[in-house]
């Protein structure tokens, strides 16, 4: 069908009328014939049969063979036996128990805690091999213990190798105590020990801490075989105490017999001539000040400092000098006194035992002696005097107004460059404890 340009311009809506009709029409035509197909259920089926050709798969004595290994590591107790640590290994192994229990060198897992044990066994539980690694010593190895199934039966061998040292960072906040905010943030107690010596001078961690204080610590991890075996030194540290903010960093300088030491970021050495105090981190339990006399039954000046700990918890010199008295003296007990020159004088009271005689010459921080309770003591404890011509002092005071050193000339670049590196990873630290805290 045609239409002329003529006849579209005189009937324009005609035509379009008539162009949808039949379009219309057109899928009505469409839909018809649609219905007009064939019944589906109606056409014929046909049944068409191949041979399909199987997959190879393993027979069933291939699957029998087929095994697989089990993997488990643990960490030994002080109760463990060779059945209960390789129980807990999830072991089923006689005949390596018994091996355990008699070869000297797997002994030493047993009775011993804190060692990292991992075991290979077979699929019916059955001991393939058996690592156990720990650090005993301060040189820097670690040892291994390995244990292995032979043809033979089991055999052992006891290795030595280097310790890896990784650096952590970690932060905490205190709420009651240093060691409580140390275990939160899963911080080793021997870098909350380094903490507290580290800031002796500056921050008197057995009377004034306060809730809130913050710190961050940058510190080695010594690890063997890829395992954490132990914490190593503090490599720098941040602590606010009180709204005051104290900063310190490792520093060796690059020079023959330089011993290292922790300076503030802007290069003052924090080690001065005496230690705030003649042990490690420990509780205070009488002052520096008038107190009532536990067997006197009177107020007296306390001349000294208590400090509360264990028999044998071990006691150090707070500053080089020569031993002028080690023996047994009245109320003392046990004492040692040292003399550190300029009419200085350190009395170190009811020790159990004396490791240093009369006249020997002594560093800062070497080992005198040990907590007791010999002498005028109703526990034990240590008994700690300062005197300056004679006269009682406050050891804190000392410690504090006590001569530092500063970084040499031609260490300062060296220093500087370390310096800005701590404080880069302190803010890392320091925004760990924010983001936990959101």
């Amino acid at each position: 069908m045609t239409f002329s340009s003529q006849t579209l311009q005189q009937y324009p809506k005609r035509i379009t009328a008539l162009v949808a009709a039949l379009l219309l029409g057109g899928g009505g035509g469409a839909f018809a014939v649609a219905n007009l197909a064939p019944d589906a259920s109606l056409l014929p089926v046909h049944e068409v049969f191949e041979t399909v050709q199987a997959l190879p798969l393993p027979v069933a004595s291939e699957l029998n063979a087929a095994s697989f290994k089990l993997f488990r590591s643990e960490i030994t107790r002080s109760s463990d036996t060779a059945d209960s640590l390789l129980k807990r290994l999830g072991v089923n192994d006689a005949e390596a128990a018994a091996f355990m229990r008699t070869d000297p060198k797997a002994r030493l897992l047993l009775g011993r805690s804190g060692r990292n044990v991992t075991t290979e066994a077979s699929d019916t539980n059955s001991l393939l091999s058996l690592s156990a690694r720990w650090s005993a010593d301060t040189d820097g190895n670690f040892n291994r213990v390995v244990i292995s199934k032979t043809p033979q039966g089991f055999s052992s061998r006891l290795e030595t190798a280097p310790l890896t040292a990784t650096s952590r960072i970690a932060s905490g906040t205190i709420q009651t105590s240093l060691f409580a905010a140390t275990d939160d943030a899963r911080i080793p107690d021997t870098v909350a020990t380094q903490l507290a010596e580290i800031f002796s001078s500056n921050i008197d961690f057995h009377r004034a801490l306060r809730k809130g204080d913050r710190f961050s610590v940058v510190y080695e991890a010594l690890e063997g075989d890829g395992e954490p075996l132990r914490a190593g030194r503090v490599l720098s540290a941040e602590f606010v105490n009180a709204g005051k903010t104290f900063q310190a960093m490792w520093f060796q300088e690059p020079v023959a017999n330089s011993k290292g030491g922790y300076f503030t970021l802007d290069g003052q050495s924090l080690r001065r001539s005496f230690l705030a105090s003649p042990m490690e981190f420990s509780r205070v339990t009488s002052g520096f000040k008038m107190r009532f006399h536990p067997i006197l039954q009177a107020w007296k000046a306390h001349l000294g400092i208590d400090y509360a700990a264990p028999t044998g918890t071990p006691v150090r010199s707070i500053g080089d000098g020569v031993v002028e008295f080690a023996g047994v003296q009245n109320g003392f007990g046990n004492v040692v006194f040292v003399n550190h020159g300029n009419n200085r004088l350190t009395v170190y009271g009811h020790l159990s035992r004396i490791n240093v005689r009369k006249g020997q010459s002594i560093t800062q921080s070497q080992n005198i002696g040990a907590v007791g309770s010999t002498g005028w003591a109703t526990g034990p404890h240590l008994h700690f005097e300062f005197r300056i011509n004679g006269k009682p002092t406050d050891p804190i005071t000392v410690a504090r107004q006590s001569e530092a050193v500063t970084v040499t000339a031609a260490a300062k670049p060296l220093f500087a460059k370390f310096a800005a590196s701590s404080r880069l990873e302190l803010s890392a630290a320091a925004s760990l404890q924010q983001t936990s805290a959101q």
